[in-house]
């Protein structure tokens, strides 16, 4: 197989995986500071709206930022193969590509989303290019200690979370915390919001910093899938992608379907252990669409979109932002699901549009031309 060929479904999926992550984030563009709606479901069948509300949680929440961390991964390991090719020095160059991810994503998240996801990806993608170069050959080990800690870490604070929903105290101090930084985005100027991501920029990315062995996990699972032929156009390939969708959601909906549960005992393991499960099932999954010749339109516009995965993240992101922060339309606070889904779907269908644009006149994304630019630069 050529390695230097385009693989169409690693397009497909890094696109829907671009769309999947704004369904998780336009929740805290429209409900800004409600973070916890994001974790528990409870009361999904007090009506049709707390209903098409769990289905997100079920589905999408975490699940398609799983997908993405799996694809980074695979995206390390072709950026791996095309230095051997090239003949480039592996670490200065992918450390350099990483810091340059970090840039963007500390710029994102100042001026656009505090719930940035690069700067995190950028710092695991120098632990598994150092892990790469070093012990390539025991990148399996590695992958089961990542995620023992990441397992250990998630139950621990899993066990400290239920006493803080018991903590009606605790409780009522976090969510006066939440309603300020409501206040800031339905109320306050970009400045302010600005000012706010600049002074609790410790507090606002503890997140990033904790799913770091997740990471690690997801991105040397991916370089593994790839190197097992998991996108291999034979049938070994397809059987993997088989045993992917069959395992994927065989495994991963009732595991996910846990956060259903009342009482708040799955909403962590959920989100960080039990999506990635999931995640894997989505690859097998737009795997049989593709194979099958299904949603031929939409699987192209997921494509293009994944052409321009970097570009398409940030701008629907500002779009969010315009629609509903109080310095753009100022929609915040929506509580309708509905119109919430809406959103969403308007801005896919947008970014659906900027990719095509994208695409069709510069072959891939603004972003993506100045980062290959800049990252092959100092060693040409």
């Amino acid at each position: 197989m050529n390695q230097s060929k385009r693989i169409r479904l690693l397009d497909i999926l890094r696109g829907f995986a671009i769309i999947g992550t704004l369904g998780t984030n336009i929740w805290l563009f429209a409900q800004p500071g409600d973070f916890l709606s994001l974790l528990s479901s409870d009361g999904w069948l007090n009506n049709l709206e707390a209903f098409f509300a769990a289905i997100q949680t079920v589905l999408i929440n975490g699940k398609l930022l799983g997908l993405l961390t799996i694809m980074f991964g695979i995206g390390l390991e072709l950026k791996y193969r095309k230095a051997q090719r090239d003949k480039l020095p592996w670490l200065p160059f992918y450390s350099w590509t990483m810091a340059l991810l970090f840039l963007d994503g500390l710029l994102h998240y100042f001026f656009v989303f505090e719930y940035d996801v690069l700067m995190s990806y950028a710092f695991t993608g120098i632990i598994v290019a150092f892990l790469l170069s070093r012990y390539e050959g025991s990148l399996n080990f590695w992958l089961k200690v990542s995620a023992v800690i990441h397992i250990i870490g998630v139950s621990i604070v899993s066990f400290l979370w239920m006493f803080i929903l018991r903590d009606d105290a605790l409780l009522a101090e976090i969510a006066a915390g939440f309603s300020e930084v409501e206040d800031l985005y339905t109320t306050g100027t970009y400045v302010e919001q600005l000012s706010y991501r600049m002074g609790d920029f410790i507090s606002l990315r503890l997140e990033a910093i904790a799913i770091i062995f997740m990471n690690i996990t997801l991105y040397i699972a991916g370089i593994r899938l790839f190197r097992h032929g998991g996108f291999d156009d034979n049938e070994k390939g397809k059987r993997i992608r088989k045993r992917l969708l069959r395992w994927g959601l065989g495994l991963g909906i009732p595991l996910n379907m846990l956060l259903l549960v009342p009482g708040g005992l799955f909403d962590l393991p959920v989100r960080y252990l039990f999506a990635p499960i999931l995640s894997l099932g989505y690859i097998g999954l737009l795997a049989f669409i593709l194979e099958r010749g299904w949603w031929k339109w939409l699987l192209a516009r997921f494509e293009t979109i994944g052409k321009a995965a970097l570009s398409c993240y940030v701008l629907q992101n500002i779009a969010a932002s315009l629609l509903f922060y109080s310095w753009g339309l100022g929609l915040a606070p929506i509580h309708n699901v509905y119109a919430i889904y809406a959103a969403w779907i308007g801005i896919s269908i947008g970014m659906m549009a900027a990719a095509h644009l994208f695409v069709k006149y510069m072959g891939t994304g603004p972003l993506e031309w100045v980062w290959r630019k800049v990252s092959y630069m100092p060693f040409k």
